[in-house]
């Protein structure tokens, strides 16, 4: 089992790191053995979680919008044993408004940190991996990349993540020969900052998720934990292009 899912001696890069889903994952990987570096525009909150972790934590603070900081985050990364094994593309944004009255400019900022940030980084350390002959890149999805978020009305957020979905796909066949995987987790509704407020502190987000999800309940952190191991690690090394819900059955309805 260590072996199958066991990250020893092995380099993972963590976007979003500083709250939420990103903080649960440098946590997991680190667990498992992996070197993590970890990045996010919150350098305080990085440097807290490195304290708290120990050895093995590299910390980059970066604005993943600014192209120059993703080339910075990958070439520290790669400075840090000579390679890069693992990269968790985390870091998204996204805020809820009528498709009517969405700004363009918050449409495209969407795109720009959900789509073309994992895109970069991807390229970045696919290159790397590539050259290695191995290597897995996992990218943070949705369901609603998958399902529209009706009647939430998300709609950069849902077009970012669909992005993210097919963008894992080709990614996948085209690296798929050349021993790099890339696959992506769907999670379902789960706590973070980007939902906390309307869906978890609200009465009525929490009676939707109840009430739509067929485990009737929300994910908790720790449940997105084995997803990860599975795609990061050697026990998923014949998935690639893949999409893993984890939902609690939402996508199932």
């Amino acid at each position: 089992m260590q072996q199958l899912f066991g990250l020893d001696g092995r380099v993972a890069v963590v976007t979003g790191a500083s709250s939420g889903l990103g903080d649960r994952f440098a946590r997991v990987l680190h667990g498992a053995g992996a070197t993590v570096v970890v990045a996010a525009r919150r350098a305080e909150r990085l440097e807290a979680l490195a304290a708290d972790l120990g050895g093995r934590v590299v910390v980059v603070p970066a604005d993943l919008t600014v192209a120059a900081d993703r080339e910075r985050l990958i070439e520290e990364a790669f400075d840090v044993a000579g390679r890069i094994d693992v990269l968790v593309n985390n870091a998204g944004y996204g805020v809820p408004s009528p498709a009517e009255s969405e700004s363009i400019d918050r449409f495209e900022q969407t795109m720009d940190i959900n789509v073309t940030a994992p895109f970069h980084l991807a390229q970045l350390a696919g290159r790397h991996m590539l050259a290695a002959g191995s290597g897995s890149i996992v990218n943070i999805a949705s369901v609603l990349g998958l399902a529209a978020s009706a009647p939430i009305k998300e709609v950069s957020y849902c077009a970012s993540k669909g992005a993210v979905v097919n963008l894992t796909r080709q990614l996948g066949c085209e690296w798929g020969r050349k021993g790099v995987r890339v696959n992506a987790i769907a999670p379902g509704w789960f706590p973070s900052e980007m939902t906390q407020a309307e869906m978890f502190d609200d009465e009525g987000g929490q009676s939707f998720i109840v009430r739509n999800t067929p485990m009737g309940r929300a994910g908790e952190l720790a449940e997105l934990d084995g997803a990860l191991l599975y795609l990061a690690g050697d026990a998923s090394t014949y998935v690639t292009g893949h999409i893993l819900a984890v939902d609690g059955g939402w996508l199932a309805r």
